[in-house]
């Protein structure tokens, strides 16, 4: 075993009951190693980078394993498994290690001292013993179907190599960044040509190697406004300002496709703001069609309307009861889980719960949901990110393995409920899934007297960022999610959530700091991390001022612009009241939530960044928010025609028949001659049919006590269409999640696909008892290439159904 300076190895073996190695080897031999592999055991083991005595070490291993099933070795190998090749798999340097993370505040609490953030750290990895007639290329390609390359290693031994070395080797995957970190480039873009504008946009600054830091997702229109503003600024942006505003502007952020003029005289619509053909959408999609359509009704319903809060927070709010508020949001992560399915997933599901603790003065997530369109699990075929057929993307039953899981940990680690949820099948989700994740919440529709919804930023309140440190996961990520998925696609977009780290946060907001009135407003660091937060919040006020240094980070020398835009997880922001501070603090530390003052609210009109001491950004807060240009768009839509399918009587199931065997090949059947039970069962068979108990029976529905309407229903235990919470104890009152989705529909007509999905969300809500007239409804497009005049038009048709 070789040796890393001060660090130590504990590895824990489980003698009875493994059935985690169990069910290691059954998914191995099913994928094609049943005569390769007998016997998997699994060790996990905790990299220690920290001077400690051996007794010090003694007491951390008997905190970490469980005396009656597990033993453990320090600083020692194992001796007693049977195997032929060893595989151990951690993670990168950098990506976020939750069992790690875990570890170290155990051992913490344990000695009674603190870990340095910047020498010392605790690392995770797994050990697997493979027992069996392998050959190097076998275990080489185990070992490629457990990891992700994108964000993990691993490391093969034969067993002869293993007891030469005594052991695997002691690797600590410390992050190292240059001793240069905090300079920032003056980035010239008033000499560029429109092709060199261009590439700027798609790929991203250039590194003075030559290389590219990632797409920026800003369109020539809007790098040609950023041109014109420096211009008048009489300077050249500096890096993390041109980063700042691509992340304010990207689609993610802003949804320009939505925002923008749709099928009018552009020059017309500017000057009168009407259009001159019935079919313009002067306003544009979101303002023209959904949010018109939401004010007419909330009007049309007068004092019965029970909306109080809608288009303008991190969440949706309706009014539950006299005394409540309820919250609803969904999002989808579906670039980041085709690179990284669990961290894409459980990043995507404590995000919506941040966003449920970011509305208004901040309501506690209450209920998880999930919606899953995946490709075949059964397809082994690969597809390519690149043209030259060598960087393969996962297959789709990897995709969907690590999204349930991820989804499974984010809320079951967090105590919230998930209750509803779907999974839909079809071959072109191969490229890239669609992962929806949501979450309710609740919230006093009053607090200290006031609206709860309400909240303001005033000038003087000092600005606190608690929760997770921060590091270079989650780079780009709100540009990446705005861009076509490919070889390119950056590594630090990726992130996964720490539900552990985050739960502790949740709670001593919404069950404690909230109620104390310790704040003036709070969101969530989300796409864009700070560059986003502070500068949004910053729009109650007028202004903001940052000392980017005070940030606290997972690594030093971490680069100034990747400070402000890094979207690591479980971070909020507070605007806090000066007299206020000391109160906060003291609760925040009490809790173990680490927060630091990074800045101060006023009322500029800028937004102003600083590291140490030096202005880095100045940018007009206006022009952040609202310089972006507004798109005018043209949308073609020609509905496909499809032969109408021929009615086929009973009569006509007949072995000798021929519209029988007709029909077999329609449905994929490769017999003749089968009876209608047959048939139905065949049908009920299909994955879009059949029940998808497996994931409800991962996913904790009773914990918090409010399950009402279970998510498995009936004799047969199957997915039910709809679900109930009651959120107050006592009351009788529920609350009724449904959904509808039907993607193929759109083959025939996106209009009545969109039509037909709410129908059967309104429909499967009134089955359970769900009122008609006291519903919310909230939508969630996922629409490719939407920027195609045809695939726009799509759009269109499914936007006006809404």
């Amino acid at each position: 075993m070789s040796h890393h300076p001060s660090a130590h190895r504990i590895e824990i073996k489980t003698k009875v009951n493994d059935m985690r190695s169990l069910v290691q080897l059954n998914k191995i031999k099913s994928l094609g190693f049943a005569d390769k592999l007998e016997n998997c055991k699994i060790l996990e083991i905790y990299t220690i980078e920290k001077h400690l005595t051996n007794k010090d070490l003694q007491k951390i291993a008997d905190a970490l394993h469980n005396p009656i099933s597990q033993s453990y070795k320090i600083d020692d190998y194992e001796t007693e498994t049977p195997f032929n090749f060893a595989v151990e798999i951690g993670f990168l340097p950098g990506v976020t290690d939750n069992v790690a993370n875990t570890a170290k505040e155990t051992i913490e609490d344990l000695l009674k001292a603190k870990f340095d953030h910047e020498k010392e750290g605790v690392y995770f990895s797994t050990l697997f013993l493979f027992e069996g007639p392998l050959s190097e290329n076998n275990a080489k390609t185990i070992a490629d179907l457990l990891h992700n390359q994108l964000i993990e290693r691993a490391h093969i031994k034969s067993h002869e190599k293993f007891m030469s070395d005594k052991g695997m080797d002691v690797i600590v995957p410390r992050v190292h960044l240059q001793t240069k970190g905090a300079t920032v480039d003056k980035i010239r873009i008033d000499n560029l040509s429109e092709d060199e504008l261009i590439e700027l946009g798609r790929k991203g600054i250039k590194n003075k190697d030559g290389s590219f830091r990632g797409p920026l997702a800003l369109d020539l229109d809007s790098l040609n406004v950023i041109v014109d503003y420096f211009k008048k600024e009489e300077r050249p942006p500096n890096d993390i300002e041109l980063e700042s505003i691509a992340q304010t502007w990207s689609e993610h952020c802003k949804h320009t496709i939505f925002a923008a003029g749709l099928d009018e005289d552009a020059k017309t619509a500017q000057k009168s703001g009407t259009a001159n053909e019935n079919n313009s959408l002067p306003d544009g999609l979101y303002k023209g069609l959904i949010k018109k359509a939401t004010n007419e009704i909330r009007k049309a319903k007068g004092k019965k309307d029970f909306c109080v809060s809608v288009f303008k927070d991190n969440s949706g709010g309706i009014i539950f009861n006299e005394n409540w508020v309820i919250t609803d949001k969904a999002e989808t992560h579906n670039s980041p889980s085709a690179l990284d399915p669990f961290g894409g997933a459980i990043t995507g599901i404590v995000g919506v719960n941040r966003d449920t603790i970011g509305f208004g003065k901040g309501a506690k997530p209450i209920a998880n949901l999930y919606g899953y369109c995946f490709a075949d699990p059964d397809d082994k075929e690969f597809i390519y990110k690149d043209k030259e057929l060598k960087n393969p993307a996962l297959l789709p039953r990897r995709i969907i393995n690590g999204v349930v899981a991820g989804v499974n940990a984010g809320g079951n680690c967090s105590g919230i409920p998930t209750p509803q949820g779907w999974q839909y099948f079809d071959d072109r989700y191969k490229g890239k899934p669609l992962i929806f994740v949501g979450t309710i919440g609740i919230i006093p529709k009053y607090l200290n007297g006031q609206p709860s919804w309400e909240k303001n930023a005033k000038k003087g309140d000092k600005i606190v960022v608690l929760g997770g440190r921060v590091g270079q996961d989650g780079i780009h990520g709100a540009t990446f999610s705005s861009e076509a998925l490919s070889e390119g696609s950056p590594a630090t977009a990726v992130q996964i959530g720490d539900p552990i780290t985050q739960k502790k946060l949740s709670d001593v907001i919404v069950k404690e700091a909230r109620d104390l009135c310790l704040y003036n407003s709070i969101t969530d660091n989300g796409a864009g991390g700070i560059s986003c937060s502070i500068p949004e919040m910053a729009k109650e006020c007028g202004g903001c001022y940052v000392e980017l240094d005070k940030v606290p980070l997972k690594y030093p020398n971490l680069e100034p612009w990747k400070i402000w835009v890094s979207e690591s997880q479980e971070r909020m922001t507070l605007s806090v009241p000066p007299e206020k501070v000391d109160q906060l603090f003291d609760l925040l530390q009490r809790r173990g939530v680490e927060a630091t003052i990074v800045g101060e609210f006023n009322d500029s009109g800028r937004c102003v960044v600083t590291m140490n001491g030096e202005k880095i950004m100045d940018v007009d807060l206006e022009f952040l928010h609202e310089g972006l240009p507004r798109k005018h768009l043209k949308s073609t839509y020609t509905k496909p025609h499809n032969k109408e399918p021929e009615f086929l009587e009973p009569k006509d199931y007949d072995e000798t028949s021929s519209k029988s065997q007709t029909r077999n090949k329609a449905l994929g059947t490769q017999t003749t001659g089968k009876t209608l039970n047959k048939i139905l069962i065949e049908m009920l068979k299909r994955k879009n049919i059949c029940s998808y108990s497996y994931i409800s029976y991962q996913y904790d529905h009773m914990v918090q006590g409010m399950a009402t309407v279970y998510p498995l229903q009936g004799p047969g235990q199957v997915n039910g269409t709809a679900s109930i919470i009651t959120p107050i104890l006592g009351s009788h009152r529920g609350i009724v999640i449904s959904q509808g989705i039907n993607p193929r529909y759109s083959d025939i007509d996106t209009y009545h696909m969109a039509a037909c999905a709410i129908d059967t969300a309104v429909r499967n809500a009134v089955a359970v008892g769900g009122d008609i007239d006291y519903m919310a409804l909230m939508d969630n497009f996922c629409w490719c290439s939407s920027d195609e005049e045809e695939r726009l038009g799509q759009l269109k048709a499914a936007v006006k159904a809404c």
